[in-house]
């Protein structure tokens, strides 16, 4: 990936009639639960990372990487690979959002991950979503969600700590820029995904 723009149009939790594009992205979302990180020096050269309290409200925190769209959607951005700052864990550039103060247990009755998003600029694959269990148990995601640039979504999955990913076709969301939403669950021991339902307010009422 040399070069992507994500934008996010609804997650989970949001309750959003119009969305401001003169807010930061924490107008416009509820971020209480949300930590940032950004593929950029931060302290002692690691990525930046912003606090969930960092985010919130329509002065909250918003930069280059991390912004409002004209539509008051989230938009994430990531540089070119050579300027990126990467994690131990991963050589992939990354401006994503961390969910803080829980984890996923994959015998829980209900885990969710929902997003509705649009990736505008993919010179060859971006991450839309992933989900990890306890860190302590391991530093790999149980799943990544991967749209290439001709809109065909492949979901990855590690099947164990130490196998490499597996890849399967999830389906596809028509052109490479298409605005879709999708769902990942990890719900009594099984892994689902599913995607293009028909609005961001029927998934969200299940």
């Amino acid at each position: 990936m040399r070069f992507s723009t994500t934008t996010l149009l609804a997650s989970v939790g949001t309750t959003v009639t119009a969305l401001n594009p003169s807010c930061a992205p924490g107008g416009n979302f509820d971020l209480s639960k949300w930590s940032l990180q950004e593929p950029v020096a931060g302290s002692d050269g690691q990525p930046r990372s912003i606090s969930s309290s960092q985010l919130q409200g329509c002065n909250g925190y918003k930069d280059q990487w991390f912004s409002t769209g004209s539509d008051g959607s989230m938009v994430l951005k990531v540089p070119e690979r050579s300027q990126c700052v990467t994690t131990p864990n991963s050589q992939h550039c990354r401006s994503e959002l961390h969910e803080t103060g829980a984890t996923w247990d994959p015998k829980a009755a209900k885990n969710r991950l929902f997003a509705e998003v649009q990736v505008t600029k993919n010179a060859g694959e971006v991450c839309v979503g992933q989900i990890h269990i306890d860190g302590s148990k391991s530093t790999k995601p149980v799943a990544e969600l991967y749209l290439n640039s001709s809109g065909q979504l492949n979901l990855g999955v590690n099947t164990c700590l130490t196998c490499s990913q597996k890849r399967s076709p999830v389906g596809s969301v028509g052109s490479g820029n298409a605005r879709f939403t999708y769902e990942i669950r990890y719900e009594g021991g099984k892994l689902s995904v599913g995607h293009q339902w028909r609005s961001a307010k029927d998934l969200l009422n299940l």
